[in-house]
């Protein structure tokens, strides 16, 4: 990986599209061409039989990787027999430069947020609803740590991360540390980021991200995930439920 510049993609695609500059979507497959009727079959017009049979394989090619990314989202919602594979091992650094690892937040709940410090929109608002859900659970937040992730280590320092989680909650965990250590971090949750193509200079530029927040259970397991846009009820309903 290269500092600030390469593309790590470590999935969790949902939410991909939402990119920090205000959700522009990408990723779509594009339109297959216009289609004719013909005497007893429906042909793509213009294509020979051997394209038609390619993009038919494309389409199903297609499909199938969609079935497969649902189903993985339904069990991680609960639909399925065991565990979610989100989540994981991490060494990081916190706002206070002190080494945290997954294992120190045994014990509590997590709300888990990957983002940005110069994340104009996204990041701010799920970082929000975070906080208005701690404060709405009253006593029982402190059953629940909120941890701020960072997928820009380049310019997010530990100082850097402690001015901006203190404008949030004062119990916010900044995470940061080296390029390896974040895309690890980032793999165990799914989490896709990457530098925004043309979007400034080598010291201004946005970030795509997966705007997800995580619900992770004291044994460390996935418990739930809230998308981007998930109002701050939900998510109160939801540590409500984990916590009874």
């Amino acid at each position: 990986m290269r500092a600030g510049g390469a593309a790590v993609k470590t999935g969790a695609r949902e939410d991909r599209d939402h990119r920090s500059s205000g959700g522009r979507r990408n990723g779509e497959v594009p339109a297959l061409p216009g289609w004719r009727i013909g005497a007893t079959s429906i042909i793509p017009g213009g294509m020979s039989p051997r394209a038609v049979r390619i993009t038919a394989f494309a389409a199903i090619s297609v499909a199938a990787v969609a079935i497969f990314l649902a189903v993985q989202y339904w069990r991680a919602d609960g639909g399925g027999a065991g565990f979610a594979r989100i989540g994981g091992p991490f060494t990081l650094i916190d706002q206070d430069g002190q080494t945290r690892t997954d294992a120190d937040f045994r014990g509590r709940h997590m709300l888990v947020y990957f983002g940005y410090t110069y994340c104009p929109d996204v990041c701010p608002t799920a970082l929000s609803d975070m906080a208005i859900a701690l404060d709405e659970i009253g006593a029982d937040a402190a059953k629940v740590r909120p941890v701020f992730v960072t997928v820009d280590p380049a310019r997010d320092t530990p100082a850097r991360l402690k001015d901006y989680v203190a404008n949030f909650h004062p119990r916010l965990v900044g995470l940061t540390g080296s390029d390896d250590a974040i895309a690890h971090a980032a793999k165990a949750y799914r989490v896709y980021y990457a530098k925004a193509r043309d979007s400034g200079s080598a010291a201004d530029y946005l970030m795509d991200h997966s705007s997800i927040i995580y619900l992770i259970g004291p044994d460390g397991r996935y418990v739930t995930h809230f998308s981007h846009g998930a109002p701050a009820e939900r998510i109160v309903a939801a540590l409500r439920d984990a916590l009874s």
